[in-house]
């Protein structure tokens, strides 16, 4: 049953817990996605089974979430998992972050560490805004944003994203790939090699950057940036496993 709290900032988040042992496992989702996607589901009914507990929530401005996502940025959504897993857990867990989502739990590992039992990554965008986004517009892309406040960038999902000046400009004052990053608790890290949005060379990146005694990243060949096929979600389930089997 979705549920709704108030951050500290004063945002209305919409939420789905089960009850259960720990550490529990909380899902983050990615850019324009939201809590009811194929992962966050498919990972919730494996921790029913498994009686852990476990969180789905929608950052602001994203599924049934209060706010207007073109107001939002990445500072916003990561005060929102802040508040999710301060406000709505108790004890360290394992955080789960899909593209953005992965993004958000390293700042969240960075930021309160002791709350984290470990980190599963699916398709991790650190830093998208900046090396992903800004990178790739052109002088034109650029002025406009400059000059209007937002772009319009293609989506495979369906209706371009707006990408606004707040979101390219408050995202570097949380990159993570420029600083030194640890993680001093089990990571399992996957990435797609068919991945469209997500380079797998970003994945190796943040392999080579973050430091932490037990960091592992699986390739898949063929795998996009969905990553939902059967198969995709059954290694979804067997890193959470293994970090659980690590702890």
């Amino acid at each position: 049953m979705t549920e709704y709290f108030t951050t500290p900032q004063g945002r209305r988040l919409a939420y789905v817990q089960t009850p259960g042992r720990g550490p529990g496992i909380v899902f983050l989702h990615g850019l324009k996605s939201d809590m009811q996607g194929t992962k966050a589901l498919a990972l919730e009914a494996w921790a029913v089974a498994q009686g852990r507990a476990f969180l789905r929530f929608d950052c602001s401005g994203h599924g049934q979430s209060g706010g207007v996502f073109e107001e939002g940025a990445i500072g916003d959504w990561f005060e929102d998992a802040r508040a999710a897993i301060t406000e709505l857990t108790e004890g360290p867990q394992i955080v789960v972050g899909s593209s953005m989502g992965g993004w958000l739990a390293l700042l969240i590992a960075r930021e309160m560490p002791e709350r984290l039992a470990g980190l599963v990554t699916i398709a991790a965008a650190p830093d998208f805004t900046e090396d992903g986004y800004w990178a790739s517009f052109d002088a034109g892309a650029r002025k406009a944003l400059e000059t209007q406040g937002f772009v319009d960038v293609p989506s495979d999902y369906g209706a371009p994203y707006q990408i606004t000046r707040r979101l390219i400009e408050e995202g570097r004052q949380r990159l993570v790939l420029r600083a030194p990053l640890a993680l001093p608790f089990p990571v399992r890290l996957l990435q797609g090699t068919a991945d469209a949005a997500v380079p797998q060379d970003w994945a190796l990146r943040l392999l080579d950057h973050a430091t932490g005694p037990d960091i592992r990243l699986t390739l898949v060949k063929g795998a996009d940036h969905r990553f939902s096929e059967p198969a995709e979600l059954r290694l979804i389930e067997a890193a959470v496993a293994e970090v659980l089997a690590a702890l």
